[in-house]
């Protein structure tokens, strides 16, 4: 697909000023719509929005020509746009009496209440299983639930440089423009280049630096302080649509993507991923994404789905809407992508975050933690995941000594949870919950139940043990022996607070 009918990233400002002026940012849509409305065009679902805005205000119409791609009247859009100037850039064409979009523009909240703004193609403001109605192949999709995901994991420090690679419309681009002196993004799709600096520049946000090409191939060797990048992870047989399908057999663009990182990552930098996984016939899946950690950095990943290579297809059948053609393509194509499995002895594919830290001075003694969670969180977890690599910090340096001789303090929103049967003398056991961030659960025994809840940083972690020996009866000297490993457990996923970091 051509970008010569784009319009001009440069010449957006008075078009925002005007977006501005007629109150089309997410606040005002929700309070123009209202929520039942508002939530269906996340739905891609467009008539609630239609009935909503069949008066003649300038947020009606701006509504219905880039959100809901629909004509409206020449002197409509002239009362609500800069008008000459749209056609002239291109953000709008005449036809008659009559104006329609060429591009989707859809406002967004950004962390602080900024009113940002992505552009994508007509149509594909809404990624995801619904089907994007296109399938043409360098189709530029606006925000989704993946590119919402990733943004929400992402550690917000100020940085000096970041790099999102496969930028697609900008919006990790964007993110990353709020707390980085500089922005590089790439994309192998010279489309999606030109939509990235329209959101940007239309977001009123510094411009980044745009390189065409594939992966890290654009940048050399240059190395950064933020990695992010949410890839066309897709597992698919062949390249057919560039915004998904990565074009490697296999997984094997997000290994790649994965284990170029750690030479592109600055000491102490992070980098950020969404990736599919293979789980293949006679291979634990953990094993497949150890050996994808680059050398130099810890890692956290986290499988939050795992689908059979059935739903798998039928997903992203859908997705490109391969489900509304004939029924003979559609059952080939199928075909195609059992086939594929088949070949690789694939029988599931995983979905998840990936996250690298640069860690030179670990080098010998990385922490790789790779578990499923395929339970709700509460985004954003960006200081959630900076925690979790302070936390394996404090892990690899403290052995069981220095541990029973350190205070802790119980993390906040902590809660403790009893189960058993009703009017029993003592519960089966004890569930400790977090009702922030990663939102975990786990079961406790009487002493881990104990030790938890007096922790409020006052002492010593081998002084509370000896008090609950005494009051249980129990051996000082083995309970000491046998509960680091549990305190371990509760430091390492966040239960628990080293009292110098809480």
């Amino acid at each position: 697909m051509s970008t010569t009918s784009l319009p001009a990233p440069d010449r957006s400002p008075r078009l925002r000023e005007a977006l501005l002026a007629a109150a089309f940012t997410a606040d005002g849509l929700l309070d123009l719509l209202g929520a039942p409305a508002y939530a269906a065009l996340a739905r891609s679902e467009t008539v609630p929005a239609l009935r909503a805005t069949r008066g003649d205000s300038p947020l009606d119409t701006l509504v219905r020509l880039f959100l809901l791609q629909r004509p409206v009247p020449y002197e409509r859009a002239r009362a609500a746009l800069p008008l000459a100037e749209c056609v002239e850039d291109g953000w709008v064409i005449r036809e008659g009496d009559e104006v329609r979009a060429t591009v989707d523009v859809r406002p967004y909240s950004g962390p602080e209440g900024q009113d940002w703004f992505i552009v994508s193609d007509l149509g594909c403001a809404v990624g995801g299983a619904g089907g994007i109605g296109s399938h043409e192949e360098g189709v530029v999709l606006g925000v989704g639930g993946a590119s919402s995901t990733l943004a929400g994991i992402t550690v917000r420090t100020p940085v000096a440089s970041a790099l999102d690679v496969g930028a697609g419309s900008g919006i990790q681009a964007l993110y990353a423009s709020q707390h980085a002196t500089r922005v590089t993004a790439t994309d192998l799709n010279p489309r999606a280049l030109v939509f990235t600096r329209l959101t940007l520049a239309l977001s009123g946000a510094t411009p980044a630096d745009v390189h065409e090409g594939s992966l890290f191939e654009p940048v050399g060797t240059e190395t950064y302080d933020l990695i992010v990048s949410n890839p066309p992870f897709v597992i698919s047989p062949g390249a057919r649509l560039t915004y998904r399908d990565g074009g490697m057999g296999g997984d094997d663009l997000c290994r790649t993507l994965v284990q170029q990182a750690g030479d592109r990552l600055n000491d102490g930098g992070y980098a950020h991923f969404l990736a599919n996984w293979q789980h293949v016939d006679g291979e634990e899946w953990q094993d497949r994404l150890r050996s994808w950690v680059p050398r130099g950095c810890d890692a956290w990943i986290v499988q939050r789905e795992m689908q059979d290579i059935t739903q798998y297809a039928e997903l992203w059948l859908r997705d490109s809407g391969d489900h509304r053609t004939d029924p003979t393509q559609y059952a080939a194509r199928y075909d195609a992508w059992l086939d594929e499995f088949e070949g690789r002895k694939t029988k599931g594919v995983g979905f998840g975050w990936i996250t690298l830290r640069k860690s030179e001075s670990t080098a010998e003694n990385p922490s790789i933690v790779i578990e499923e969670w395929p339970h709700p969180v509460e985004q954003p977890l960006g200081e959630a995941v900076e925690a979790h690599f302070a936390r394996q910090d404090y892990l690899r340096t403290h052995d069981d000594a220095a541990l029973l001789a350190d205070h802790f303090t119980l993390a906040p929103e902590v809660m403790q949870e009893q189960v058993g049967l009703p009017g029993a003398e003592d519960p089966e056991h004890v569930v400790l919950r977090q009702n922030r961030g990663m939102r975990r659960a786990t079961k406790v025994d009487a002493v881990g139940a104990g030790f938890a809840g007096v922790c409020d940083g006052t002492l010593p972690a081998g002084r509370i043990l000896d008090a609950i020996a005494q009051l249980m009866n129990e051996d000082p000297v083995l309970l000491r022996d046998r509960t680091p490993q549990a305190i371990r457990l509760l430091v390492g996923e966040g239960f628990l607070e080293p009292a110098g970091q809480a």
